[in-house]
């Protein structure tokens, strides 16, 4: 998985009044939980953009003034409720042979031929939480949806991996093509067009997402 760095400072003071003038300069108040005590640093909130605002995943490097460096994933973050900006961030540290839970986005590629002939794409889970050691974190997973007919699914077993745990029922599906009124069935796919007609009627119309 890829790594981006983030350059700060470490915090002695974690009061309101010097969290407050924190955001006032532009900084972000975080901390690390996972070691042996929390560490609390700031950055520039510039620093957190490639982290932030992307569909990707990533780990981080952390690198502190005095020179200290930890790595570590993003836990949780806060927004300002008005003007969106980052208020607060939460990391966990990483250690290379302790265990992590961490979401994966989920890339899809291909065309599929139930989408050609009017079927709809319904795109249940596009993160997918997993239990790995650092090294094994994959950047994402990318499901072939070009042999994906009218009523088929693609769930959770297919996706099963020496190398991580899928924290989700092999029996949830991450993507499925459904019917639509307007869907061809051709000869090959009777089957599993009758299946994925149930309940068609009273779906709507848009690609359901999670």
């Amino acid at each position: 998985m890829k790594s981006i760095t983030i350059k700060g400072s470490e915090r002695e003071s974690v009061g309101k009044k010097a969290t407050k003038a924190l955001r006032n300069a532009g900084k972000v108040p975080c901390v690390v939980y996972g070691g042996d005590k929390p560490l609390h640093f700031s950055a520039d909130e510039l620093a957190f953009r490639d982290l932030v605002y992307t569909p990707n995943a990533h780990t981080v490097a952390i690198e502190l003034d005095g020179g200290a460096s930890v790595k570590a994933i993003m836990q949780d973050i806060q927004f300002h409720p008005v003007t969106d900006a980052i208020i607060h961030i939460d990391f966990y540290q990483l250690f290379d042979d302790k265990m992590v839970t961490m979401d994966i986005p989920v890339s899809l590629e291909g065309n599929s031929p139930g989408v050609r002939n009017g079927g709809r794409l319904l795109f249940r889970k596009r993160k997918l939480s997993i239990k790995a050691l650092p090294s094994k974190l994959p950047d994402f997973f990318n499901i072939d949806i070009s042999k994906l007919k009218i009523g088929q699914n693609i769930s959770v077993a297919t996706l099963m991996n020496e190398d991580f745990t899928i924290l989700h029922p092999e029996s949830q599906v991450v993507v499925q093509v459904k019917t639509a009124r307007t869907a061809v069935v051709t000869d090959d796919e009777d089957e599993e067009g009758e299946e994925g007609a149930e309940g068609a009627e009273g779906a709507s119309e848009e690609a359901a997402q999670e």
